[in-house]
This record gives C-alpha cells, sequence and structure tokens, in this order.
C-alpha cells in the first residue's frame, strides 16, 4: 500500500510506494524494493536485482533485504554524515559476507549475487550507494535525471569513449556487470553525499528501463497520479513493451 512519512519540522516528509513485478519471460522474481522509515524520521529506499539463476539470484536479493531492513530498523538515530556514511558501509559488507558465506556452504548457491542501489534521507541531505546496474532517477526542478552510474562493461566502454550511447543498448555484452554484492569476499560500492530538497527519487532495476524509456518514465513520474499509480503505470508499460526480466521499483515523492 502507498505509505506517508510524516515527522516534525527536522524531519523529512513525503509519500513512497514500492513493488516488484515478474515481467512476462521470467519464470521467478529475483527483484525485491523496500522502503522504510524509522522513529527519528529517517527514509531508507532501495532495490536488489538477484543474479544467478533461478533460486540463487531470488536467494540473494531476499538475503540482502533481510540483511539491510534489519540493520536500519535497529539504527534509531544517524548522529551526522560520518555516522550514516559508517553505517550503510557495514550493512552492505554485511549482507555481501551473509550472501558469499552461503554460497560457499551450499553448493546450489554458488555464484549468486545481487545488485543493490540504496539511499538513505537524513534531513537536507540523501546517502546513496551503489553495487550493479540498477538504477536512481532524481526528478527536480532543474529536470529528470539519472544519479547512479550503471556498474557494467558496456558503461564503461561509453565512458571511456570506446563507443557511443546508441551502441550501448545493442552491445552484445550490455548485460555484464562490472560488480556484484555477493559474488567475492569483499565489496566495492560507490557511495556519495547529495543534498535533497524534497526532490522525488525513482530506483528501479534494468526490467524497467530495459523496457521503458527515460522519456515515457519521466512523463509518468511528472503526472498527476498518485505514488502507488505512477508505480502500477510503470510496470504495466514495462510488460506491454515486452516485460523481458523482473522489474522493481520504489518511488517516493517529498513533500514540497
Amino acid at each position: 500500500m502507498e505509505k506517508m512519512a510524516r515527522n516534525n519540522k527536522n524531519y523529512i516528509s513525503g509519500r513512497f510506494y514500492f513493488k516488484t513485478d515478474i515481467g512476462r519471460i521470467r519464470l521467478t522474481n529475483e527483484d525485491q524494493a523496500q522502503a522504510l522509515t524509522n522513529a527519528a524520521g529517517n527514509i531508507l529506499l532501495f532495490v536488489c536485482d538477484g543474479m544467478g539463476g533461478q533460486s540463487k539470484g531470488d536467494f540473494a536479493s531476499s538475503l540482502a533485504k533481510k540483511v539491510i531492513t534489519e540493520s536500519f530498523k535497529e539504527k534509531h538515530k544517524f548522529w551526522n554524515k560520518f555516522s550514516a556514511y559508517l553505517w550503510m558501509k557495514k550493512t552492505i559488507r554485511e549482507a555481501n559476507n551473509k550472501i558469499y558465506n552461503e554460497s560457499l556452504q551450499h553448493e546450489s548457491y554458488e555464484g549468486m549475487g545481487t545488485t543493490l542501489t540504496i539511499v538513505l534521507l537524513v534531513h537536507d541531505y540523501m546517502l546513496v550507494g551503489q553495487i550493479g546496474d540498477s538504477r536512481l532517477y532524481l526528478n527536480s526542478q532543474h529536470g529528470f535525471s539519472q544519479i547512479s552510474d550503471d556498474q557494467t562493461y558496456v558503461a564503461y566502454l561509453y565512458r571511456t569513449g570506446q563507443i557511443s550511447k546508441e551502441e550501448m543498448r545493442t552491445h552484445p555484452r550490455r548485460h555484464v556487470l562490472m560488480n556484484a554484492l555477493g559474488n567475492y569476499p569483499a565489496v566495492n560500492v560507490d557511495c556519495k553525499f547529495l543534498k535533497y530538497q524534497n526532490e522525488t527519487l525513482l530506483l528501479c532495476s534494468d526490467g524497467l528501463y530495459n523496457n521503458v524509456s527515460d522519456t515515457d518514465i519521466e512523463s509518468i513520474i511528472k503526472g498527476n497520479d498518485s505514488t502507488e499509480q505512477k508505480v502500477n503505470e510503470l510496470i504495466s508499460l514495462a510488460n506491454a513493451n515486452g516485460g523481458s526480466d523482473n522489474i522493481a521499483i520504489v518511488l517516493w515523492e517529498g513533500n514540497k
């Protein structure tokens, strides 16, 4: 259901809705989505896109969701940016260890992993963590834009000038990840602080943006429908355009 975060003047206020969908091609749903608020009024948003096939990807993303959710519930307050940064790094490291150790103990889970795009909103800033190719978009008075950087082989080729943006869409190795949670004993996570001024945030797996153009995503996000309706419209459009993968979406709309 659509939820509202109501807090005092020092807290962030807004609405969020999250949902996953199996799509039209996959036999299982390996995506996870979550949005939470704690007693201090902090907001946590994240999506995971499991990898490894069938139960592997589902189990990896479920483990990540469980570790992160429980850690956030136990954290009653972030005293400053440094404490928020340490919490995110520590929590992601714990999730990585959990997934990796499970893959060592059970042969059937060998090679599993997951992407992770995570946002922590605290007062007037947000802390963004990125692993893999799930995405964070921001909609503000300055426009609609992708905030996260895809950690894929084709994104690397594009950033280094070896291919064009158009070639990225059809490159044979466009699905190859350069980073994932749970694949190795240690994980490299990109974390960055950004100012937050009640903008709209959209987190999603590649099942959305590979089937729906940024222009269409922006059009729906900027519409007048409810937060829940917007998420359902995005999922419906992704499926209408082929539904080639699982879809995970978290939509946060800050109160202006």
